[in-house]
């Protein structure tokens, strides 16, 4: 923490501009032996010359100076916004390194910024997700949470919890003394609610998770029922081979497509059917395994061929679908004349495509069944460590339940303080300190 690093902030490639970000105690000396014609004032946008150490001029570029602890790390920083371009950005990263400062290894601005105290683990975990955004909903989301909305509800929770510790301590201390006859029960229905809570949050995020990483949109039916070709008319462009001849995809085939304000990853699998051959039936395992892990399901049936035993397996499969999953059902080749009948269409909302001539139905219904996704609670987790966090926070709540309805207050005091150790986790450690400052602000305990 005592050195200074430097890195280049801004994609690698042609671009307008290059920004490089020098962070430490040397950042200004630093900067100014690079820009020695100008004196460098604080959060003013100075445009000079670039010198390398050979005194040769590197670019023209706008230097600024954040003074510590006015600044992202809370350290000492200085950018360099010069003309874009890998040559340029490259110069000033060797003429600092030269000078004294190191190259920055992954993700340690943000590292000293929590360090220094300037955000805590969840504005640092949503700087990170906010660049691998896949959605605006997404973007919008973790916007907030820069903001402190999910350090908020750390807070609160920890500090129920906190509450509750003490008022368990001051039970077992002071045993004798007169407290109030129904707090038990209201320290039940306090976890009740917390856990409820927490259970909410980790089960609402696993549903929205795709928001961040992109849903998983896995297209699965028997073969020659349309699926590759559906993949090829949202793609535009031929991705896939298309023939009559069963089990022409044998693998499954993914790609990045944007619907609305979604990305998604679109998977064609392998047309599910019992077969001989090894290796088609490597391609149906892995077409199952896809219809496992996505978040929506698009199952195409041919409505120009009579029902069949593999239409069969595949409502078979739908229904071991989870309660995060959605499923669309599609009726493709509806330019043909139509042959298909059975219970589960007479039973279930489906939609009419042609992947030949018109599929604007099935991209609509998608459309809106992500937006829907996509809406609500605003809070989330991002992270499967905070998602962990979480449920581990909510499981030792639940197993300190009967404890406390048995008068095992030292049991139920063990799993409360695990709870409380697992929740602050998420954003900053635990200080034991903080069960004293509770206990002798809540109490009036005459000692």
């Amino acid at each position: 923490m005592n050195d200074t690093i430097v890195s280049i902030a801004t994609a690698h490639g042609a671009a307008s501009i290059a920004i490089v970000r020098l962070s430490g105690k040397n950042a200004l000396l630093i900067a100014q032996k690079i820009a020695p014609n100008v004196t460098i004032v604080p959060r003013y946008a100075h445009l000079t010359s670039l010198y390398s150490s050979d005194n040769n001029i590197i670019d023209q570029a706008i230097v600024i100076y954040f003074q510590n602890p006015q600044s992202f790390t809370g350290e000492d920083v200085v950018e360099f916004q010069s003309h874009g371009g890998i040559i340029v950005a490259s110069r000033i990263i060797e003429t600092s390194l030269y000078y004294g400062a190191r190259l920055a290894t992954a993700g340690e601005y943000s590292k000293r910024a929590f360090l220094n105290g300037k955000i805590d683990l969840t504005q640092a975990e949503a700087i990170a997700k906010l660049i691998e955004a896949k959605s605006v909903d997404a973007a919008k989301l973790l916007a907030k949470q820069l903001k402190g909305s999910l350090a908020k509800f750390v807070d609160e929770s920890r500090d129920l919890l906190l509450t509750i510790m003490a008022h368990s301590e001051v039970m077992i201390d002071y045993a004798e003394e007169d407290l109030p006859e129904d707090i038990i029960d209201g320290i039940a229905k306090k976890l009740e609610n917390l856990q409820n809570t927490m259970d909410d949050l980790v089960s609402s995020s696993l549903r929205r998770k795709g928001l961040i990483e992109g849903f998983k949109v896995a297209i699965i039916g028997k073969p020659n029922v349309g699926k590759s070709s559906l993949l090829n008319a949202i793609l535009s462009y031929d991705r896939a081979i298309v023939s009559d001849i069963a089990g022409t995809t044998r693998d499954t085939i993914e790609e990045q497509v944007r619907i609305g304000t979604h990305t998604i990853r679109l998977v064609d699998t392998a047309g599910i059917r019992d077969s001989d051959d090894a290796i088609e039936k490597i391609g149906v395992s892995r077409s199952i395994s896809s219809l496992e892990e996505a978040d929506v399901v698009i199952a195409l049936f041919d409505s120009s061929r009579e029902w069949e035993d593999e239409d069969s397996e595949i409502v078979r499969l739908l229904s071991g679908l989870t309660s995060s999953q959605n499923m669309i059902i599609a009726l493709n080749k509806i330019d043909l004349p139509r042959c298909l009948q059975s219970e589960f269409l007479s039973v279930n909302q489906y939609i009419n495509v042609s992947a030949k001539e018109n599929f604007a139905s099935l991209a609509t219904e998608l459309e809106k069944l992500l937006d829907k996704t996509g809406s609500g609670e605003e809070l989330m987790l991002v992270s499967t460590r905070q998602i962990t966090a979480v449920s581990s926070a909510k499981n030792s709540i639940l197993e300190a339940k009967k404890p406390l309805l048995n008068g095992e207050l030292e049991i139920f005091s063990y799993h409360i303080l695990d709870a409380i150790r697992y929740i602050s986790s998420i954003s900053r450690p635990y200080d034991n300190d903080e069960i004293l400052d509770k206990m002798f602000s809540e109490f009036c305990l005459g000692k």
